[in-house]
C-alpha cells in the first residue's frame, strides 16, 4: 500500500516540467538508465542492441508483436517461458480464477484483436506503480474518498484487482455473464465508477433508458475498444456526463483523459515516437518505449493503432501530447481501387464512420466490414425501422466519399446489425481481407 501511495503522490503532484523540452530531456535521461538495466537482464535486447550505446536508443531496431512473442523467453527478465505463461493464463481464463501468479509475476492475455493473442507480465513493484499511476490519473475525488469501482472486461487480473486500496472497493464484472445477471449485480453493488468497453457502456445506457437499471455513475471510463462517436454520444446523453478514456494495452498504460475530457499520452511513464501515416490529418502510429516496466521490457515497440493528434493544445495546459481520437487499427484501414489505374487507395476507418453517421441521425448501431476491394457489407440498426430510406441515404453518403477519393465504388450489401459484447471486441470498421 505504501508504494501505491508513493506513486499516486508522485504522479499527482510530484513531477513538473517548465516546458516540453525539459520533459523530453527528463524522458531521455530515464530511458538511458532503463536501457542499461534492460541490457543487463534481457538476452534478446542485449543481442538486438549489440554495439549501440544507450545514448543512441532512438536508433535501436523497432520491434512488433510477432518479434516480441517469438523471442518471449529471452526478452522477459523473470525467467518465464512462453509455454509457462500461456499455460498459466489459459488456466485462469478457463477457471475464471485470476488470482494465481507465476514466480510472483502477474500473467495476463491480451484480447487478440489482431488475430493472435499476446502475453503480458507484470512484477509486484510494477503492479504497485501501475496502481498508483492509474488511480492518480483516473480516480475522481482523490485516493482517500470512498468509491465503488465496477470493472467490466472479458478477463480479470491481479493487476486490475490491485486498485482496491483503502476506501476503494473493486468488483470485477465478467463480460461472459448474461446481461440480466450483470445488471442485478450492479443494482446490488451500487458502483459509482464504471470502467468498461464502450459496447458494454452502451448496453448499460440502453438498460437505463429502458428502466432496467436505476443507477447514476460518478465517472464513466471507456477501455479496451475504440470509443466510437455514436456510442460516446448515446452514453453521454443518457448519463449527462463526459465519457473518460484509459488507453491501456499489453504494451502499457499509454493515455488517459484530463479534466477537460481530452485524451493525453502518459508521457511521464512512456515515450511515444510518431510514425506518421498522414501528415495533413495528423494521423500516426505510436512506437512505444515504456521506461516504467522491466519484467517485460517494451522498447521501441510499434503498435498497430491509428492515433490522431489534436490540432490545438488542450486548455488544461498539460505538456503531454493531446490526442483527438484513437481511430482503430492499421489492420482496419480499408483499401479501394483507384478509378484511373486500379492502385489501392487508403480509406481510414474514420472516413467510413463519418459517412455512415452522416446518412441518418436515426442510426443506432452500425458495422462496416470490407470482404474484398470490391465488396463492402454495412450492418446497421435504425430507429423506427425505416430500412429502405436508410440504405439509400447510406449509399448516397458513401458514393460521395468514394467520388472524393477517386475510388471505384464497391458492391454494397446491407445486413441487420448484431453484436453481443464479451467474446470479442467491437470493431465498428473492419477489413476482413489481407493485403
Amino acid at each position: 500500500m505504501r508504494l501505491v501511495i508513493t506513486h499516486y503522490i508522485v504522479t499527482k503532484w510530484g513531477r513538473r516540467w517548465k516546458n516540453r523540452t525539459a520533459l523530453e530531456q527528463w524522458q531521455d535521461k530515464r530511458i538511458r538508465r532503463h536501457v542499461d538495466n534492460v541490457r543487463k537482464n534481457s538476452r534478446f535486447y542485449r543481442e538486438l542492441w549489440a554495439g549501440i550505446p544507450a545514448a543512441e536508443w532512438r536508433t535501436f531496431p523497432v520491434i512488433e508483436k510477432a518479434q516480441m512473442m517469438g523471442n518471449f523467453d529471452e526478452l522477459n527478465t523473470a525467467g518465464i517461458t512462453k509455454e509457462q505463461a500461456f499455460a498459466e493464463a489459459y488456466a485462469a481464463e478457463n477457471s475464471r480464477n485470476f488470482k494465481p501468479t507465476l514466480k510472483g509475476v502477474t500473467v495476463g492475455l491480451s484480447s487478440g484483436t489482431s488475430g493472435s493473442r499476446g502475453i503480458f507480465l507484470v512484477g509486484e513493484e510494477e503492479q504497485a506503480a501501475w496502481t498508483g499511476t492509474v488511480l492518480a490519473k483516473l480516480l475522481p475525488g482523490g485516493l482517500w474518498k470512498r468509491a465503488r469501482i465496477a470493472f467490466f472486461l472479458r478477463a480479470n487480473s491481479n493487476l486490475y484487482e490491485s486498485v482496491e486500496q483503502g476506501r476503494l472497493q473493486f468488483q470485477y464484472f465478467d463480460l461472459l455473464e448474461p446481461l440480466p445477471v450483470l445488471l442485478a449485480r450492479m443494482e446490488q453493488y451500487q458502483p459509482d465508477i464504471w470502467i468498461a468497453p464502450p459496447s458494454m457502456l452502451r448496453l448499460l445506457a440502453e438498460a437505463r433508458n429502458a428502466g432496467e437499471l436505476n443507477l447514476q455513475p460518478r465517472r464513466i471510463i471507456a477501455v479496451a475498444e475504440v470509443l466510437d462517436p455514436l456510442d460516446q454520444k448515446q452514453i453521454e446523453r443518457t448519463f449527462g456526463q463526459k465519457v473518460h478514456q484509459a488507453y491501456q494495452c499489453t504494451e502499457g498504460f499509454l493515455g488517459s483523459t484530463c479534466s477537460h475530457g481530452m485524451l493525453h499520452l502518459n508521457e511521464d511513464i512512456v515515450h511515444i515516437e510518431k510514425e506518421v501515416l498522414d501528415e495533413e490529418s495528423r494521423r500516426f502510429v505510436p512506437v512505444v518505449t515504456d521506461f516504467s516496466r522491466s519484467v517485460q521490457p517494451i522498447i521501441r515497440y510499434r503498435l498497430n493503432d491509428i492515433l490522431t493528434e489534436a490540432a490545438e493544445p488542450c486548455p488544461c495546459g498539460s505538456l503531454f501530447t493531446a490526442i483527438e481520437r484513437i481511430e482503430g487499427r492499421c489492420d482496419d484501414i480499408l483499401y479501394l481501387p483507384h478509378t484511373a489505374d486500379g492502385r489501392l487507395v487508403t480509406v481510414f476507418p474514420d472516413f467510413m464512420t463519418r459517412a455512415v453517421l452522416a446518412a441518418s441521425a436515426d442510426i443506432e448501431h452500425y458495422r462496416v466490414l470490407q470482404h474484398s476491394p470490391n465488396e463492402l457489407e454495412i450492418s446497421y440498426l435504425i430507429r423506427d425501422g425505416m430500412t429502405g430510406e436508410a440504405e439509400r441515404l447510406i449509399e448516397s453518403e458513401l458514393s460521395r466519399l468514394f467520388k472524393r477519393l477517386s475510388c471505384i465504388p464497391p458492391q454494397l450489401t446491407f445486413t441487420v446489425y448484431s453484436f453481443v459484447p464479451g467474446r470479442q471486441k467491437l470493431r465498428r470498421v473492419e477489413r476482413g481481407w489481407k493485403l
